[in-house]
């Protein structure tokens, strides 16, 4: 079977979200159904169907979604009313909208760190404090100790400062702001703070 030529295709376009709380990590096809589901009751099944909303990627914390192109701005409405997935609540935060998935995916990957002798190496732009970025390499996340216990650094925005504790059991999640980590002794791995 042939491919057919770009002037026969469906266009499609991509939208890009940010899931929030920063760490949590729903499977994909969970996803797909909290937005499957969010979308269809909010503008019914034929829409939903002309819509065709698909969960395309899921990483660092991000989501991609795929839809037809002129019912991307039904698809963010319809994201915005997302508030669970599963048991867990979350919360989409739509990024941006684009006809490329590698447009989309150059705004929240972290960039590749430059090797030189002469000059240090700069920080990489993301929204999360990753600071490596190899294909197939999770991130190393910066750490912090709190009331004598490690904590590893999720999400920086401005003031903010999510942590979760470092462990395999009862995991706890901070939400702190810098002067917090600064007033109670927190002592920072990493210069991202």
């Amino acid at each position: 079977m042939s491919t057919r030529p770009p002037t026969l295709r469906e266009k499609r376009r991509y939208i890009l979200a940010r899931i929030e709380p920063a760490g949590t990590l729903p499977e994909q096809k969970e996803l797909y159904y909290a937005i499957s589901d969010a979308t269809t009751s909010l503008w019914g099944d034929a829409t939903t169907a002309i819509i065709t909303p698909a969960v395309v990627a899921l990483e660092y914390g991000h989501v991609v979604i795929r839809c037809r192109r002129g019912t991307e701005r039904e698809l963010a409405i319809a994201l915005s009313t997302v508030t669970a997935c599963r048991d867990v609540r979350i919360c989409l935060r739509i990024i941006a909208a684009s006809g490329t998935i590698e447009s989309l995916r150059s705004r929240y990957r972290p960039k590749k760190i430059p090797k030189s002798k002469n000059q240090p190496a700069p920080e990489p732009e993301s929204e999360t404090t990753a600071t490596v970025a190899d294909e197939g390499v999770e991130p190393v996340l910066p750490e912090c100790t709190f009331v004598k216990k490690t904590f590893i650094i999720v999400q920086c925005n401005g003031q903010k400062v999510d942590v979760i504790e470092k462990g395999f059991k009862n995991t706890n999640r901070l939400f702190l702001t810098k002067d917090d980590l600064e007033n109670l002794n927190a002592t920072t791995i990493s210069d991202r703070i």
